[in-house]
């Protein structure tokens, strides 16, 4: 397809808005109004809930022939499905989809997939079961980890032990797709209840718990169609998940189990700066910022066999307390091999010397374990508490690679062990709900605390025979990052309607944060590194008002608190030679943000246009530095960014006909550095007045489906996204080549048919017109997936 059609997408998205706009506007009040209150969170039907927080044992399953009656109009905060929103009523936009919604438009692999049409969101995956899927939000980008926060029911699963694309992503692999109930995505920081890495948005994710017996049995298959370069293959994808609950009495359960099998297309480009000597094959290229950078091979082909074990157990202790215990299993075996281009002038195949080759091949080994224990009271009467507990542990993490190339096309012998065994978190809250006026009253407060300590434990040894070392190598350490950090938080909520249309909701958060035990090692120089601590208070403040029987508004404001991960204060990440630097000096993130949401709901069209401002300073942002006369990345404290924007979302059930269902959602985003005083530059470019990295000025997502009857529905979903820089000073300006950001216009095509009550199928064509891109990494060409779902 052509590449010049951004500007003729947008114009297309404007004029589908007009209508859409219009259309609603035009109408007349409706005759059936929804209960929403003035703060939209707050009317929740709660007998669509996955799990509700009302009556113990309320759980209402997803049936196989309900009529979707608009996924577009489906999402928003009158239709939150986690719990947790129906209980605290956080002072959110809040965008939902469940789990009927998901298999009926979306083709799902993994679990990440359900959240690909949210209006503002991009999931960073690479391929299949990929384990390093980062989440950018609308005003952070895919290298932003710790600026969002994800919950499966109530164990947060996002790594805050970093804030990067690899270690810091998402425990995805803990949750299996057929397992989820449904997902809610919160915008801002401007609930207290919620920590400073909300500044971008808080993900929630609840799984089913069944009221009857049930069993499930899915099986998905995928084929992907790739040509890059001199890389011509298929490779295809098998996920199979088990699921089997009942409740008997007070007690339910639900178990899963989930395995992937997985042979990917290539992350990696392998360049070289020359031509290597005595070789033929090297493509010419230039890389991001427009050096030399030919192309000599392709690498991380992956082959991967991932699986995950879940239970879920409920017990009802009394009429008002549940007492719940979650328990999770994940394990990855993956192996990475390369193709080369080049061969020797007679024919043989080579390496050329290329050192990269040998960082592309290599295997991982993870074995994680999540745990969590929760008591919940459901009294509907003046006060109603719940404490949790939670802890993720990785028992095994080992990736094993050669420490360069020898001759012809082999490696050396030699190599690195990279471990975080030891690495993990737990978290405890206990939090409280007082209504002085009763349930339905004007009044409500909420309070908790909060505890968490994150881990960090990442040796590399030395090893001398790369592939089959034992798992501390030769005991003789290469590099070596570890550390701690703490955070203990009160926090206290008033949500209070003090006339029939208004609503004001206040808050505050005080928290007390404190990094310790860091230590590096790199060759022979080793650091104890100095403690670190910060102690601050964040406010928050939203006023709702609900206009009319149709149009509402909210004004947020929140400050926030984000602070540094154990990665980025003590991590070492080596290719090689080449390291990216910890930093133990550096400062909390303070965030300013602000929202102005207007919506219009009525009969089946929702439209809701959001303003937003974020002032953050001290942004942590990775950027190169001059260490020694030698330029090096490593993580600094950026004086002041700038990202403010408007989000406009549209949606409309039975458009034109019955069962046609349309949404839009259009994000623009200015996004500034204020000043960056510490930025240096070998060229002397500056990173003042720059865009800040990985966040795009434009996303766009529109999907339309077609219900045909209660058992067919056919669905086609655009997606785009603008170009963004991965520099502070903008300098790669280079597209469609490796380690570039390109712009992207994807479409998806996917059909749903219910055979019988038992039996569904479904699939589709994800990238369905090829498109060709890097977003780092060359991500998924055209791919065609397939699923059958069997249900008692």
């Amino acid at each position: 397809m052509s590449r010049a059609r951004p500007e003729s997408l947008l114009m297309g998205t404007t004029l589908i808005l007009a209508a859409l706009g219009s259309i609603v506007l035009a109408q007349d009040a409706p005759q059936h109004l929804s209960s929403a209150a003035v703060d939209g969170s707050s009317a929740v039907d709660t007998s669509s809930s996955p799990e509700s927080d009302y009556a113990p044992g309320g759980s209402a399953r997803h049936l196989p022939t309900v009529v979707v009656t608009g996924r577009a109009f489906a999402q928003g905060s009158n239709n939150a499905t986690s719990p947790e929103i129906q209980r605290f009523q956080p002072p959110l936009t809040v965008e939902s989809i469940n789990q009927q919604q998901i298999q009926e438009t979306t083709n799902t692999i993994d679990t990440e997939d359900a959240i690909k049409y949210l209006p503002s969101l991009l999931v960073r995956k690479r391929n299949f079961g990929d384990t390093q899927p980062t989440l950018a939000t609308r005003t952070w980008g895919i290298n932003s980890s710790a600026r969002s926060l994800v919950y499966v029911d109530d164990v947060p699963i996002n790594a805050l032990i970093s804030n990067n694309n690899t270690s810091g992503s998402p425990r995805w692999g803990m949750v299996s797709p057929g397992t989820i109930a449904g997902v809610d995505m919160l915008y801002g920081p401007f609930a207290a209840e919620y920590p400073g890495n909300a500044m971008g948005g808080v993900l929630l994710i609840t799984t089913q718990m069944p009221n009857q017996l049930e069993a499930s049995l899915d099986q998905a298959e995928a084929l992907q169609t790739f040509d890059l370069y001199r890389t011509h293959h298929t490779y295809q994808t098998s996920n199979t998940t088990v699921t089997v609950g009942d409740k008997n009495g007070p007690f339910s359960w639900f178990l899963s189990a989930n395995r992937e099998d997985t042979f990917d297309q290539p992350l990696f480009t392998v360049t070289s700066a020359t031509i290597p000597a005595g070789t033929e094959g090297t493509i010419p290229a230039l890389n991001k910022t427009g050096a030399s950078a030919n192309v000599v091979g392709a690498g991380g082909i992956q082959h991967a066999i991932l699986q995950n074990f879940t239970g879920k157990f409920a017990f009802d202790l009394t009429s008002w307390l549940r007492a719940t215990y979650s328990l999770g299993f994940f394990e990855n075996h993956t192996v990475a091999v390369d193709q080369s281009y080049l061969t020797t002038t007679a024919g043989s195949p080579t390496y050329g010397g290329v050192s990269g080759f040998a960082s592309q091949n290599y295997t991982f080994e993870e074995q994680h374990l999540m745990n969590a224990l929760s008591f919940k009271t459901h009294t509907n009467g003046h006060w109603d508490w719940e404490a949790i507990a939670t802890r993720y542990d990785y028992l095994e993490d080992i990736q094993r690679s050669p420490t360069g190339v020898a001759s012809g096309d082999a490696f050396k012998s030699t190599g690195y062990v990279s471990r975080l065994d030891g690495t993990g978190w737990n978290t405890e809250d206990l939090k409280g709900i007082w209504r002085p006026s009763g349930p339905g009253g004007t009044q409500e407060l909420s309070a908790g605390l909060h505890r968490d300590e994150y881990i960090l434990d990442n040796p590399t040894y030395n090893s001398t025979v790369w592939n089959a070392s034992p798992p501390d190598g030769t005991s003789t350490l290469y590099t070596d990052g570890r550390g701690r950090t703490q955070t203990d938080a009160l926090w206290a909520q008033d949500a209070w309607q003090f006339a029939p249309a208004l609503k004001l909701t206040l808050g505050g958060r005080l928290e007390t944060w404190r990094a310790d035990q860091g230590f590096n090692l790199a060759g022979k120089v080793a650091a104890q590194q100095p403690a670190e601590e910060s102690t601050n208070f964040s406010p928050k403040a939203t006023l709702a008002w609900q206009l009319d029987s149709v149009w509402s508004s909210r004004l947020s404001f929140g400050e926030a608190y984000r602070y540094p991960t154990v990665g980025e204060l003590y991590q070492i990440v080596s290719t090689g030679a080449t390291y990216s630097i910890p930093n133990p000096d550096l400062s909390p993130e303070h965030d300013y943000s602000e929202e102005l949401a207007l919506e219009r709901l009525v009969g089946g069209t929702r439209l809701r246009l959001s303003l937003f401002q974020e002032n953050t300073n001290n942004a942590l942002i990775s950027q190169m530095n001059s260490l020694n006369g030698t330029y090096v990345t490593t993580f600094q404290n950026v004086r002041e960014t700038l990202n403010r924007g408007v989000e406009l979302v549209a949606a409309w059930s039975d458009a034109f006909v019955r069962g046609l269902d349309l949404s839009n959602s259009v994000t623009y985003v200015d996004s500034v550095i204020l000043g960056d005083p510490q930025f240096q530059s070998s060229t002397g470019t500056t990173a003042t007045g720059k865009h800040v990295p990985y966040v795009p000025a434009w996303r766009d997502t529109a999907q339309a489906t077609y219900h045909l009857d209660d058992r067919f529905s056919a669905s086609v979903a655009a997606r785009y996204q603008g170009r963004m820089y991965s520099t502070l000073d903008n300098t790669d300006t280079v597209s469609h080549v490796f380690g570039g950001f390109d712009p992207f216009f994807v479409v998806d095509a996917h059909l749903f048919y219910q055979i019988n009550r038992h039996v569904a199928v479904d699939g589709g064509v994800d990238n369905l017109f090829n498109e060709k891109y890097f977003e780092y990494h060359p991500f998924p060409m055209r791919t065609f997936v397939m699923n059958l779902k069997v249900q008692l």
